[in-house]
């Protein structure tokens, strides 16, 4: 065999070793996402980091058409902020890229009202992200769905809106590294009133998993959801300024809690002669005992308008670090079902039910709130309740979420082609929250039978899915 032939071959062996490892690598970087969840609970607390055009107006929310020319931060320095964060012994970072009014802090091509057009012209986001990388810190993000500059508001979405957020959430997962987590706000919230039918959250769901794969998605959507099961989200999340607190006995789900820990999100001109958060509480009485309960922590930090963290705040972290360090062996997180990401499709059909009671009619149990119910009459031993709709649909995915604590059994059928129909399906779920899951059916209406009840049955809500597979 001549040398040429040889030179040949071995390179043709060189490229399908290659190819080999190449494959090899990707199957072993795209993990389940139980084991993410994990990853994730086990970081333990980290920055959050709300910077943007409400620091430059003493606001959490700014003007939507506040003057390009105020953002002015010509000290702005990432790598402050990333050793602020390794000096409170943090993992990670999330920063703001774009808060509800609508000002994105990247070098974004889909809109001009962005931090490349102010007198700073830089990207805010690649400093962030690369500071953190260099300091050996993850990279989370924040977006806001809720875009006042743009006219993504309630009742008035348009196909264009949709397309603006995918072309955002698609530079911000392609222009950027690895990102860990994806957080996301102003989405079907009670304050925001921008529902998951009116931007798609399956379809955005899926395209963040197929840009990012091991990106996990977090919407901040417990103003709304109950705490019992993942709706519409991969961590459930806690914003304690707001009241919602984690429940550190019962939790078993993977969770996020966050708190700031100056006064407000985005800075103010009074931070600097404005104490801190205790940081002792903030490390004994949140920290510590959270990540006992498979949640992260994140406490934000806000930088002022020079781009810097101010002195307090700096020495409040250097404290943190002192009281706080990551467990060596964190709790594993129990058995728990899968998220819920698609469109309950039962939510104000025509819906029926045994007597019911008083003015808990069964309207209540399929109103899209948690906060009402559907409540049988206390005389009715063997109560039902059903949802019907206009043709037949297909579904694989029935969720119940109770609404007292009668310790209700639940038996499923549906209706199609003139009969009833048995659901093969075993309850997932903890505790409030039932999860069907099972072949994909066609049908006109589904049924839920209780019984084995110590008080007459409520339920809140009563949500039909068809989930992707």
């Amino acid at each position: 065999m001549n040398i040429r032939k040889l030179a040949v071959i071995l390179l043709v062996l060189t490229v399908l070793i290659s190819r080999e490892r190449g494959a090899a690598q990707q199957t072993v970087g795209n993990k389940n996402l139980t084991d993410l969840q994990q990853d994730f609970v086990n970081l333990g607390f980290g920055m959050f980091i709300h910077y943007g055009m409400p620091t430059f107006m003493d606001q959490d929310w700014s003007d939507p058409d506040a003057s390009l020319s105020l953002f002015q931060s010509p000290k702005l320095d990432a790598d402050q902020w990333a050793k602020a964060a390794k000096s409170a012994n943090m993992t990670y970072g999330c920063l703001t890229t774009k808060h509800h009014s609508g000002f994105p802090i990247w070098n974004t091509k889909t809109t001009s009202y962005n931090v490349m057009n102010t007198p700073l012209k830089r990207d805010v986001v690649k400093e962030y992200a690369d500071a953190f990388r260099k300091n050996g810190l993850k990279v989370m993000l924040y977006y806001s769905i809720l875009d006042t500059h743009n006219g993504i508001r309630p009742n008035q979405i348009t196909p264009a809106h949709i397309k603006l957020i995918k072309d955002q959430i698609t530079e911000l997962l392609t222009n950027y590294g690895e990102i860990t987590a994806l957080i996301i706000d102003g989405w079907d919230a009670p304050w925001s009133r921008i529902s998951y039918d009116d931007v798609p959250f399956e379809d955005i769901y899926y395209l963040i998993k197929s840009l990012q794969p091991n990106c996990l998605v977090m919407d901040l959507n417990a103003a709304k959801y109950p705490t019992e099961a993942l709706f519409y989200t991969d961590i459930k999340s806690y914003e304690q300024g707001a009241g919602q607190f984690i429940s550190k006995e019962s939790n078993k789900l993977p969770a996020l809690a966050c708190l700031p820990l100056q006064q407000n999100w985005f800075w103010k001109t009074s931070f600097p002669t404005t104490p801190v958060k205790n940081v002792d509480e903030l490390v004994n009485k949140f920290i510590i005992p959270y990540n006992g309960a498979y949640c992260n922590f994140i406490l934000n930090v806000a930088p002022n308008k020079n781009g810097l963290i101010d002195d307090n705040a700096l020495a409040a972290l250097k404290e943190m670090g002192k009281l706080y360090k990551r467990s060596a062996n964190p709790s594993k997180l129990p058995p728990f079902s899968a998220p819920i990401i698609s469109s309950n499709i039962a939510k104000h059909v025509v819906s029926n039910s045994s007597w019911s009671d008083d003015m808990n009619l069964m309207d209540f149990a399929n109103d899209d709130s948690f906060r009402s119910n559907w409540s049988s009459n206390p005389e009715v031993k063997a109560p039902w309740y059903e949802v019907k709709f206009e043709k037949a649909m297909p579904c694989n995915m029935v969720v119940i979420t109770a609404g007292n604590a009668s310790g209700a059994k639940y038996s499923l059928e549906y209706f199609a082609n003139g009969k009833w129909s048995p659901l093969k399906a075993q309850a997932a779920g903890e505790r409030k929250v039932s999860i069907f899951r099972f072949e994909r059916v066609w049908c006109e209406k589904i049924r839920v039978n209780l019984s084995d009840f110590k008080e007459a049955p409520a339920i809140a809500e009563f949500g039909v899915y068809n989930e992707r597979k």
